[in-house]
């Protein structure tokens, strides 16, 4: 299943070829590919690849988030063209209650583009996803982009508003079942047990 994030977050075409996310089945988890041109804005982040980087947002990132749209839980995922990840589970908008878990990743650069792969556990992933966006970032300052796989809607916007990621209404129907096979169940999550909803 492949998406492509072909609009700024405010519903406006991006300027570029876009982000393409491709996501399948993997082993003991969700495999997620990131296939995305490369624009060096801002520097690397100054930490190790392969390991959490805290503020991640702040850097070159391709971001999927996937919720429980009648709870408001939900995992975010942020990988970064350098090798850096950053993952956070969310009990309510903006709520983050675990981050920095450990991820399998790993990015590569070639040219002007870069690709990477993850392996998302079925642990990270709320109960019952059913929905879910997916973003990119890059630039500095006057030049920071934010792009969105499902944008605010231009009739939505109003004056002064900024980007947000976490506009949870903006999501959109996602199916797991779908990529992993019709008979397919979640497994239950031990880091979600015992949080209240």
């Amino acid at each position: 299943m492949e998406f492509s994030i072909e609009h700024t977050w405010d519903s406006k075409p991006v300027d570029h070829a876009p982000v393409k996310i491709r996501f399948s089945p993997g082993s003991g988890g969700l495999k997620m590919e990131v296939c995305a041109p490369f624009f060096n804005d801002p520097a690397a982040p100054p930490g190790p690849p392969g390991q959490p980087f805290p503020g991640l947002w702040d850097y070159e990132v391709v971001e999927s988030f996937f919720l429980n749209s009648s709870t408001e839980q939900y995992l975010e995922v942020e990988v970064c063209p350098h090798g850096q990840h950053l993952v956070l589970l969310l009990n309510g908008k903006h709520n983050a209650f675990m981050q920095q878990l450990p991820l399998v990743f790993s990015a590569c650069i070639t040219g002007g583009r870069w690709r990477g792969e993850a392996l998302l556990p079925w642990s990270f992933f709320p109960p019952g996803v059913n929905k879910m966006n997916s973003y990119a970032i890059h630039g500095s300052g006057a030049g920071r982009t934010y792009e969105a796989l499902y944008p605010v809607p231009s009739e939505d916007l109003l004056p002064g508003q900024g980007p947000d990621f976490h506009r949870l209404e903006y999501f959109q129907p996602f199916s797991l079942q779908s990529i992993m096979g019709g008979g397919w169940v979640q497994p239950e999550s031990d880091l979600w047990k015992g949080v209240s909803k």
